[in-house]
């Protein structure tokens, strides 16, 4: 099943596919709901998910179709190679990630690895999850209030978003600077969108 919510994307990846004599693409999703009702439907070997998706991401929908189908096979394809976004994924369950870059050979070597049950990490893969900053992990109240800063939001308008008290929000954005190693908000959410630990939708 391939998983993106550009049809482009989603064409040349079943054309790629389904030239192969072992493959054949089963279904296809936009969006993280249908990705999840597809795959009960058609209970597909491998699963290509991209990380950039509208509403659920590919992070919550890897996560959503592992809890139901423990033995899902999922390969990440996403063009973030940010340490965080990397760790998310493997951490939600995915077997592989792969940067959109991945030349075509490597792609289709990459899903029959993970059909054979194994993981595959690429050695850039590999070093991006070396370089990941240790105790850098934001709670998800963090992570909800960054991306509301992301948005152009003011801590009085995210307090009233989030129904929490205006000190509350500024001892959240202490934090998030903190583990960051930003010195303000801006730079918080750029270093969040490079490393994958939030996606502008």
């Amino acid at each position: 099943m391939v998983v993106d919510d550009h049809f482009v994307v989603r064409m040349g990846l079943a054309a790629t596919i389904n030239v192969e004599p072992d493959m054949l693409v089963v279904a296809e999703a936009e969006d993280g709901p249908q990705a999840i009702a597809r795959f009960r439907l058609q209970r597909p070997d491998i699963t290509l998910m991209d990380l950039r998706l509208p509403g659920m991401n590919g992070v919550e929908t890897t996560r959503a179709i592992r809890k139901e189908f423990p033995q899902a096979r999922i390969i990440v394809l996403s063009t973030y190679d940010g340490d965080e976004a990397i760790f998310r994924a493997l951490q939600a369950g995915a077997q592989a990630y792969l940067l959109k870059t991945t030349l075509h050979q490597d792609l289709l070597k990459a899903i029959r690895a993970v059909h054979a049950g194994k993981k595959h990490i690429t050695p850039e893969i590999a070093e991006r999850l070396a370089e990941r900053m240790p105790d850098s992990n934001l709670s998800g109240r963090e992570i909800e209030v960054l991306e509301l800063i992301a948005k152009g939001m003011s801590n009085r308008q995210i307090a009233d978003a989030l129904f929490i008290t205006e000190g509350t929000v500024k001892f959240h954005v202490i934090n998030i600077l903190t583990k960051l190693g930003a010195n303000d908000r801006t730079m918080a959410v750029t270093t969040a969108l490079q490393r994958g630990i939030i996606f502008l939708s």
